[in-house]
């Protein structure tokens, strides 16, 4: 009895693990199975294209920073020097057309001046420095060659920096110009795809719109202005900038 008592586990527990086996087996031929059918349905139905459209513009935006630096012994005389070359200073440009929401004091600094030529480690105090910059910032960049002269004549004599770019309005307006472009352009390599296949493209999926760029504003250095009145025009070029937009388009194919 127990001879036919151990032969009977011993069938149940191999009748056991083939019944797990089998389970496994099953299930890794319906997982794969489905992978496979996902892949093919993706691959023989959908096709990613990415499409793209630039143009250059010129700015209608720009940005200056002038201003005048003083030294003298003490730090209040060198401010009131400062001080009243920055009045002239903005008086001219006020003259030249710049409206009075148009400026802004952009830095404003007084430090000292120390002579190290000796072996004092600490130096020796010499005077004080007193730096004023305003920022100019306007629609005019036809009128930037004038503020700039009219400045250095009232006795600016730092150009700090000048920046052209474009106003978010005429940056918006050409992005929406160019996103019908972009899509044009998707479009045409869908075509071009699909029939090198054998295909149509026969509908949309999704269409996703990606970051517009732009160039960035187009600097010109600081520079010292130099003393007296340039006999013609300081020669400031805006030059163009360019602009793009992209998009990403999955095209229903068959």
């Amino acid at each position: 009895m127990e001879y036919f008592h151990n032969k009977s586990k011993a069938n149940l527990a191999v009748t056991t693990a083939i019944v797990i086996l089998s389970i496994a087996i099953l299930t890794a031929m319906e997982h794969n199975f489905t992978n496979v059918r996902a892949q093919t349905d993706l691959t023989n139905s959908t096709l990613f294209v990415s499409g793209s459209a630039s143009n250059q513009t010129k700015p209608d935006k720009v940005v200056v920073s002038l201003g005048v630096e003083t030294t003298d012994n003490t730090a209040q005389a060198a401010l009131t020097s400062n001080s009243n070359l920055m009045n002239k200073v903005l008086e001219s440009l006020k003259a030249a057309g710049v409206q009075e929401n148009e400026t802004s004091t952009s830095t404003f600094s007084i430090s000292p001046n120390y002579n190290y030529s000796s072996n004092n480690n600490q130096g020796r105090l010499i005077g004080f420095t007193v730096s004023n910059s305003i920022q100019i910032e306007s629609s005019s960049i036809e009128s930037v060659s004038k503020w700039i002269d009219a400045a250095v004549s009232a006795g600016a004599n730092n150009v700090n920096n000048i920046y052209f770019s474009l106003s978010s309005q005429k940056s918006d307006m050409m992005k929406n110009s160019l996103l019908k472009d972009a899509i044009d352009n998707a479009k045409i390599k869908a075509g071009i795809a699909a029939s090198a296949a054998g295909l149509k493209v026969i509908g949309v999926k999704s269409i996703t719109v990606g970051e517009a760029g732009s160039s960035p504003p187009v600097p010109i250095y600081s520079a010292k202005a130099f003393d007296g009145v340039a006999e013609s025009p300081t020669p400031i070029i805006s030059g163009k900038q360019e602009i793009s937009v992209t998009v990403s388009i999955i095209y229903l194919i068959g």
